[in-house]
């Protein structure tokens, strides 16, 4: 169940180019990221498959965990000085627009553009996390605890 109420039905033997599910491959080892980092690939997931009838309300809950999710990461950029806030910070206003933009179309009729949307998610999330979120996953642990922080990851769907 998403912190939204939403429930995340999956079945791994209908893999489809809209499957979008949590790897420990996203993992940046600071813990309170990687929470809502799950939380934001479950809801984008969500949205992916999502029915006509729900696209609008997942496009809201969607919008929320981003407010929020990109607010908590301003803050932290904010409180610790980190050097590329601003680059990064420009990222996220730019996805919220776009998030704005998409539910004016998807309240005039339009819901295919939500599932769009959340396609170019999908594909904008791997990117942005292994750059941006790590220096920033790396600048918060060294700023907490004095060094990188330490993953440990499984299941990556690597051969022996």
């Amino acid at each position: 169940m998403l912190s939204s109420g939403f429930a995340m039905i999956t079945n791994p033997d209908m893999a489809s180019p809209t499957d979008f599910s949590w790897t420990d491959a996203y993992l940046l080892g600071y813990p309170p990221m990687d929470d809502t980092h799950r939380e934001f690939v479950d809801i984008v997931a969500a949205l992916l498959a999502a029915d006509d009838q729900g696209v609008a309300a997942l496009l809201e809950a969607f919008a929320r965990h981003a407010e929020a999710h990109f607010a908590q990461e301003h803050d932290w950029m904010d409180q610790t000085e980190f050097p590329a806030a601003q680059c990064h910070k420009d990222e996220h206003n730019a996805v919220m627009k776009s998030v704005r933009d998409v539910q004016t179309i998807v309240a005039a009729g339009n819901t295919e553009e939500a599932r769009s949307l959340a396609r170019a998610l999908k594909d904008w999330f791997p990117g942005h996390a292994d750059y941006m979120d790590s220096a920033l996953a790396a600048w918060m642990s060294k700023k907490k605890h004095g060094g990188k922080p330490v993953v440990l990851r499984r299941n990556l769907g690597l051969r022996d």
